[in-house]
């Protein structure tokens, strides 16, 4: 059993920056194998690198602040604090005696009550100068309020988020290979203008605007007949002929069957993808392959010729010879297929005279092809 198919990378990509800029530095070239996280290639960085200083010194001025605020105010402050207020509590005592002199004076008229007043009006002031000097210096011992340490705190935080930003910006100017590879195409140079691939996945949509393609392991993709499908198993072995390499052939195992049929003129296939050794390389993606199946043996059962199945009211079957020429379908059930032979699990005994020709309007079962 055997089917035509191509050679196709498992996984492609055209590589490009997560933002537009100018290419530095390429560090790979085409048909270069690459690991997966290897640096492929360095993106124009300097603006980053100045918005990265400036947040860094904008964090450690909010760090400081954080700190000076949590720290409460420092000892020579609360000692400044308390001698402005004995300076004030000074003052005040000297106001209160120059206003009962002059209170005396008054009433024995010997100043005017302007005088008097004015005396007034000194020891009130001296008082709100007490007042006030007593305030601030429990302000001083008791330290920052809550929402004030909260808000410097806040303030550190939002500059973390701003600096972590731009350093990840950065760390996005190295382009590192997404999966180990082959670099199949370059598309820019040192000081092109690039911007991010929106068809990442496929490699022919890559413009000017990527920096290269990248493609993973060959693997082989067949289209197999729906008739077959049955026969083909996870790990079945395979033989790959290959038309650029006449007489050579290269070995696999299927690794994926599909669950969903391709339809394409009538003829209903599943695309099967098998793996395939090549280690010196000598497959392209696109080139066409012959794949065939190693099955096994059909020993000691019931075969009939695969082409003389046929599909008629929705059952598989066979046309059987009767007496004057006539013919008769009979429904069977099919096992493995093998080459051109096909078993037959149920519906015959082994006599029957299995015809090769059908009546007209008889759907014949796909077979593989080439096969």
């Amino acid at each position: 059993m055997s089917a035509n198919g191509t050679v196709q990378p498992e996984q492609s990509v055209n590589v490009s920056p997560k933002t537009a800029g100018i290419l530095k530095q390429l560090l790979v070239k085409e048909g270069d194998a690459v690991q997966q996280g290897q640096v492929l290639a360095y993106m124009d960085n300097s603006n980053l690198q100045g918005q990265l200083r400036q947040a860094q010194g904008n964090l450690a001025a909010a760090e400081a602040n954080l700190q000076r605020v949590s720290a409460g105010n420092r000892e020579q402050d609360t000692n400044q604090a308390k001698a402005k207020l004995q300076d004030a509590q000074f003052a005040l005592r000297q106001a209160e005696d120059d206003l009962q002199r002059n209170q005396a004076l008054y009433q024995s008229g010997a100043i005017s009550k302007q005088v008097f007043d004015t005396a007034l009006t000194t020891r009130d002031r001296a008082n709100s100068q007490v007042k006030q000097y007593q305030e601030a210096l429990a302000l001083s011992e008791v330290g920052a309020r809550p929402e004030d340490i909260d808000q410097a705190r806040a303030q550190v935080a939002a500059m973390q988020g701003a600096r972590q930003i731009i350093q990840s910006n950065l760390n996005d100017m190295v382009i590192r290979a997404p999966f180990t590879g082959i670099v199949g195409r370059k598309f820019a140079d040192p000081g092109s203008f690039v911007t991010p691939t929106t068809a990442g996945s496929a490699v022919s949509s890559a413009t000017s605007s990527s920096i290269l393609s990248l493609a993973s392991t060959n693997q082989i993709v067949a289209q197999v007949a729906e008739a077959d499908i049955a026969q083909i198993r996870i790990g079945l072995v395979t033989t790959i002929q290959v038309d650029a390499y006449s007489g050579k052939t290269f070995m696999g195992q299927v690794t994926q069957i599909a669950t969903q049929s391709d339809v394409v003129q009538n003829v209903t296939s599943f695309q099967v993808k098998t793996s395939v050794s090549d280690p010196q390389r000598l497959l392209r993606s696109g080139m066409n392959v012959t794949v065939a199946f190693t099955a096994g043996e059909l020993n000691n059962v019931l075969v009939v010729p695969t082409g003389a199945i046929v599909q008629q009211d929705n059952a598989q079957g066979v046309f059987v010879a009767k007496d004057k020429g006539s013919s008769v379908f009979v429904p069977i059930v099919v096992g493995t297929t093998v080459n051109d032979k096909t078993e037959v699990k149920s519906g015959l005994t082994g006599n029957e005279q299995v015809l090769l020709s059908f009546p007209p309007g008889t759907r014949k079962v796909s077979t593989p092809n080439g096969g």
